[in-house]
Order: C-alpha cells, then sequence, then structure tokens
C-alpha cells in the first residue's frame, strides 16, 4: 500500500524551549507528548521534530485540521504555529503550491511579500532567488498586486526543509510559555469566581501541571455552584490539560467558627482551615506547592498582615501570581480564556456565605490563635478529609 501522503500540514515553532541547552529535548518531548493529548480526538497525526520544528502530519483524509488549529493555539510552548501546504521540493510546483493554496488571500489584496527560509542547502536555489520566483510568478497571474515588503497584506512563506517544501501565510501566535508537566505539579484553590481560573491559566502557562482543590458549603451552596467550578476547571484544561478536582466539604467547619468564634475573624479562620485542608489534599496528590487567586489588597482576607497570618501554617510554597495585578488586567485574561462569562455566574461560593460584616484587616497572629483555640482543629480537618468527593475534568 502506498504510505499516504498530505497536502497540508501543521508547522510548530518553539518559544522559551530554544534557550533550555542540554535540557531541551526534554522539554520537547514533554511538548510532543501535550500534542498528541491534545489531538487525539481530530484525527490520527503524526508528529516528529526536525530543524526547531515540529511537525504534525495527518495520516490520512478523515483528520480534522480545523479541530486540530483550534487545539494546538491553547497548547503552552508554542510560540507560533502556521498550517501549511506541503509540495516536493521543486521551484516550480513551489510557485504552484503558492498560487493554489493563497489564491483567495491574493485575490482580494492589494499588497503581499514572499519570504523564503532554505533549510535545506542541497536545494539549488537560494532564499533570495526562491522570493523573487515565486514572487514573480504570484504577480504573473495577479496583476492588480503590488509587493510591499514593510507592510504586506499578505506574507507568503516559503520553507524548504528535509522532509520537504512548505507553504504558508503569516504565522499565527501560539499560547507561548512552558509545557504543561515541565514545571513541576501545583494546587490550585479554586473558587467561582473570576481570579482563581485565571491563576490557574497562568501558572499552566509556566508548565505546571494541575490539579483542583474546591470548598463546598452546602446548604448554602448549590449544586449549581459546584457545577459552576467544574466547568471553570474545563476552561482552563484547554490550556491546562487533564485535571482532577477534589471537593472538600466545608460546611460544618464554617458553621463551628460563626458559631464560637469572633466575627471580625471569621474570614482569616476560614482560610487558615482551608490552608491546612488544602496542604493536606496537596500532599496526597503529589503536590509540590499550592496557588491561590489572590490580588494583594483586593478584599479584606488579601492584606499583607492576613497572608502571613495564614502562611505561618504554611509548608509548601504558595504561589500567588495575581498579587499585584489590578481586576481589569485579571478580567482581560480571563475574557481571552473564556472563563468570564462563567466566574460571573450569580451562585454563591463558601468565601461569600459566611462574609463577616466588619473583618479584621490587620489580624495580629496571637489573637487569632486565641480565638481559633476554643475549635477541634485536628477534629474538624480530618472530619473534612473524610468526605473529599474527587472528580476528573
Amino acid at each position: 500500500m502506498q504510505e499516504y501522503q498530505p497536502s497540508e500540514i501543521l508547522l510548530i515553532k518553539n518559544g522559551e524551549l530554544a534557550l533550555k541547552g542540554l535540557n531541551r529535548r526534554t522539554f520537547e518531548e514533554a511538548l510532543m507528548s501535550n500534542l498528541r493529548y491534545r489531538l487525539r480526538h481530530y484525527g490520527d497525526f503524526l508528529i516528529r521534530r526536525a530543524q526547531s520544528t515540529i511537525y504534525i502530519e495527518p495520516k490520512n483524509d478523515y483528520a480534522d485540521m480545523e479541530g486540530a488549529c483550534d487545539a494546538v493555539s491553547r497548547v503552552f510552548g508554542i510560540a507560533a504555529y502556521s498550517r501549511a501546504r506541503v509540495t516536493v521540493k521543486d521551484i516550480e510546483a513551489i510557485k504552484e503550491a503558492a498560487v493554489a493554496y493563497l489564491g483567495d488571500q491574493l485575490a482580494t489584496a492589494k499588497t503581499f511579500k514572499v519570504e523564503a527560509k532554505r533549510a535545506d542547502k542541497a536545494f539549488p536555489y537560494t532564499s533570495p532567488e526562491i522570493s523573487r520566483e515565486v514572487g514573480g510568478y504570484v504577480l504573473s497571474h495577479y496583476h492588480h498586486l503590488k509587493v510591499d515588503v514593510h507592510n504586506p497584506e499578505v506574507l507568503i512563506m516559503v520553507e524548504v526543509r528535509d522532509f520537504g517544501a512548505y507553504i504558508h501565510a503569516q504565522q499565527l501566535p501560539g499560547a507561548g510559555g512552558m509545557p504543561v508537566g515541565t514545571g513541576g505539579k501545583a494546587a490550585i484553590m479554586i473558587s467561582g469566581g473570576i481570579d482563581s481560573p485565571v491563576a490557574a491559566y497562568m501558572m499552566a502557562k509556566r508548565g505546571i501541571q494541575l490539579t483542583g482543590i474546591h470548598f463546598a458549603s452546602p446548604p448554602y451552596t448549590s449544586e449549581r455552584a459546584e457545577q459552576k467550578v467544574i466547568s471553570l476547571m474545563e476552561k482552563v484544561g484547554r490550556y491546562a490539560g487533564n485535571m482532577k478536582l477534589h471537593i472538600v466539604p466545608f460546611t460544618r467547619i464554617q458553621e463551628e467558627i460563626q458559631k464560637h468564634c469572633p466575627e471580625e475573624y471569621f474570614t482569616i479562620i476560614m482560610r487558615r482551615f482551608m490552608m491546612r485542608l488544602a496542604q493536606r489534599v496537596a500532599r496526597d496528590a503529589d503536590c509540590g506547592a499550592l496557588i491561590t487567586g489572590e490580588s494583594l489588597g483586593q478584599v479584606a482576607s488579601q492584606t499583607i498582615p492576613a497572608m502571613a497570618v495564614v502562611d505561618t501554617l504554611a509548608k509548601i510554597p504558595v504561589f500567588r501570581p495575581l498579587i499585584g495585578m489590578d481586576k481589569e488586567e485579571i478580567v482581560v485574561i480571563s475574557r481571552k480564556i473564556d472563563t468570564f462569562e462563567l466566574s460571573i455566574q450569580p451562585y454563591e461560593d463558601c468565601c461569600t456565605v459566611f462574609t463577616p460584616r466588619h473583618p479584621n484587616t490587620r489580624p495580629k497572629l496571637r489573637l487569632v490563635e486565641e480565638a481559633e483555640s476554643v475549635l477541634d482543629v485536628d477534629a474538624l480537618v480530618e472530619e473534612a478529609l473524610t468526605g473529599i468527593r474527587t472528580l476528573q475534568v
């Protein structure tokens, strides 16, 4: 049986991976593994690398190239990508392919430019000669066009490489960052708000493999509130990949805090319980750090004194990627990753249900520990841990 020859492929350009020196191969292997996982729903693809480029080639005509492009656009570790026509390494074939592949764009444009890269030095034409040959051929077919080397409406890229010649238009920007899994594993404390999904996205972009921790307080929080969090994790998962979500029952802890502790300390004591529980979940999930969506000064529990009182319990690093961002900056990213509309749905989370009227924004550790001492902390933590549900999202 004759081997299938694709007419169109995806060319992937690495980003920061190029700076990794001797470790570069490890990062590239992680990126290729992530690509295989993300593309599994869109057909059978051959994924290989050569000359600082990853090639994604469909193995048959049934592959969904539109879906594959959409998936690739959200894979961290990619600086740019392009959908390219494949042809043989022959100048006449390259010229014909350029006009055939980009004809629709050329027909409606006024200006164009050809750029060529000759990675295969055995090819008899230099890069400038390829550009001139292809440019002349385009002009002979589209008499209305003019060459603009500075700001063309259509950029024709010709790459002559080991496996063949490739023609494509302007490269599209990739998701950037580092391949998920290369930066270790961490647990994101995710609520139903705007901030924590953005924090999850930002840390996944740095190569962190995520697992989620959500605190639920039924009947004060509803099934819809829980489903909202699951949906947010699924949105983040389009970038971060496969994740687990650990749902921690928090009702009894909050009721005990409300019953026995001064109201001004409700939030800070609640956050301390979350820290204790999250660390236990993170340890069992083999996570090396916690991630929160805190932004300095945004709410009463996100002041320096309040975070310091909570962090006295931290035995692993706590990452706060949003700490210096204002709300508008966070909203911009939430819109980009399509979590904003979900986040503003009016379903309460456990933090907002038990919010005190006048929270203490400058708590003292000694006074917080004194207020907390009336609770059987260890028993409440162990009880909550026995009720955790874990979902795959």
